[in-house]
């Protein structure tokens, strides 16, 4: 009998590998497939007309990489262009989100030096941000079905809200998992490998990452990936230090906001999902620090881009991440003060609305002090003409660009 039981276990653990090598070829082509697809597709241009920069926009900031490239970054931003907005000029240094400026200039002085030219590189880099995107995405939905983060339901966890109970890391992980090779989780390799054959050819990211077509879109949808994956990563259960993740989303959120204008969306959207899991019942010391640290860290480089100076502070568009960071400090001393005490629901939520009622009234009386004297700036031309009517002209082309008029 011992013998039969022996025979058979070994058995089945010959089958498990030959399914977990079989499973592991079907992954690997799979990637090679979309990722090779992917890049590919968006060399189509460039393997007609040549490594040549087209459009407007792409041309443009083609000139001012030259300019970065020849004179070096102190110049480059007190640079004063004579040549554009004739006969009014422009002061392109302050007037420019430059990251991908410098990341074309990094890459050609520290990686390929003497072997691609500065537009070779420039040709290249949405093709190359493209690709990084696309297993960027495959990383979020990863990290969005890994069994530590998908085991709970939202009903769930919003009946435990209303109790009062935070949810525990426990009720948040999935059975339902297989390990695979290297310590990777099945089914949630699956789900990040479709994910990278859809962003690989989805036309909106597609349009925007075509070799040639030098624009911020490019390397910036990498770094807004790459932020929320970082973002998602720091709020992984199980794991004591995985808040320091936070330090790298603000990091890539600080390269965000250096690439392109859409770093707004970024910030609020990470904002939003930081309130909602307060509200979920999921706020705990992780998902604290991993905020604090996010916001934090990315405000204090953000405002460093002479582009965006103070606006994470002043403007009305990225205030709401700002007060939940705000937030987020007094719930993380409340919390501290319920535990000291052992409170109950009842003194808890006392004291809470005690807290946040001061901090209202503060809030009022900052609010009244400053708004008279300009602190606050406006919202921006392109989120009033989404809801004002008189700021559409009625010609899509020019809607779709309203902050420029």
């Amino acid at each position: 009998m011992e013998k039969k039981k022996s025979s058979a276990t070994s058995s089945s653990g010959a089958s498990d590998s030959l399914v977990n090598l079989v499973w592991f070829g079907a992954v690997a082509y799979a990637l090679f497939l979309f990722l090779f697809n992917a890049y590919v597709i968006r060399l189509q241009a460039i393997q007609e007309y040549g490594p040549v920069i087209h459009e407007f926009d792409p041309y443009f900031n083609w000139r001012a990489t030259q300019y970065l490239y020849e004179n070096g970054y102190k110049k480059f931003f007190t640079w004063f262009d004579h040549k554009v907005w004739y006969p009014l000029g422009r002061p392109v240094g302050t007037t420019i989100y430059p990251g991908m400026q410098f990341t074309a200039v990094f890459l050609k002085n520290y990686v390929f030096g003497e072997s691609m030219t500065l537009n070779d590189i420039c040709c290249y880099i949405p093709a190359w941000f493209g690709v990084m995107a696309t297993i960027l995405v495959g990383c979020i939905a990863y990290e969005t079905s890994l069994s530590v983060n998908s085991g709970g339901t939202l009903v769930g966890v919003a009946v435990d809200a209303l109790k009062g109970k935070y949810t525990k890391s426990n009720d948040m992980t999935s059975k339902s998992v297989t390990k695979r090779f290297f310590g990777f989780e099945s089914p949630a390799v699956e789900c990040a490998v479709f994910a990278m054959g859809f962003m690989g050819v989805v036309p909106a990211h597609l349009m925007r990452s075509v070799g040639g077509g030098y624009d911020n879109e490019s390397v910036a949808v990498t770094a807004m990936s790459l932020t929320f994956y970082l973002w998602l990563r720091s709020l992984r259960n199980g794991e004591k230090y995985n808040y320091l993740f936070g330090i790298l989303a603000g990091l890539a959120y600080f390269y965000m906001a250096a690439a392109w204008g859409g770093y707004i969306f970024v910030l609020n959207m990470i904002g939003a999902h930081a309130a909602f899991l307060v509200l979920m019942g999921r706020f705990s010391t992780n998902v604290y620090l991993s905020y604090t640290l996010f916001y934090a860290v990315g405000t204090v480089l953000a405002i460093q881009i002479p582009v965006v100076g103070w606006s994470p502070l002043k403007s009305l568009e990225q205030l709401p991440a700002c007060a939940v960071f705000v937030g987020y400090q007094l719930l993380y001393y409340c919390e501290g003060m319920r535990k000291k005490n052992k409170w109950g629901r009842k003194e808890a939520w006392k004291f809470r609305i005690q807290v946040f009622g001061v901090a209202a009234v503060l809030g009022t009386m900052f609010i009244m002090a400053v708004t008279p004297k300009g602190y606050f700036g406006p919202i921006s031309s392109r989120v009033r003409g989404l809801f004002v009517p008189h700021t559409k002209t009625g010609n899509p082309l020019v809607d779709s660009v309203a902050e420029h008029q």
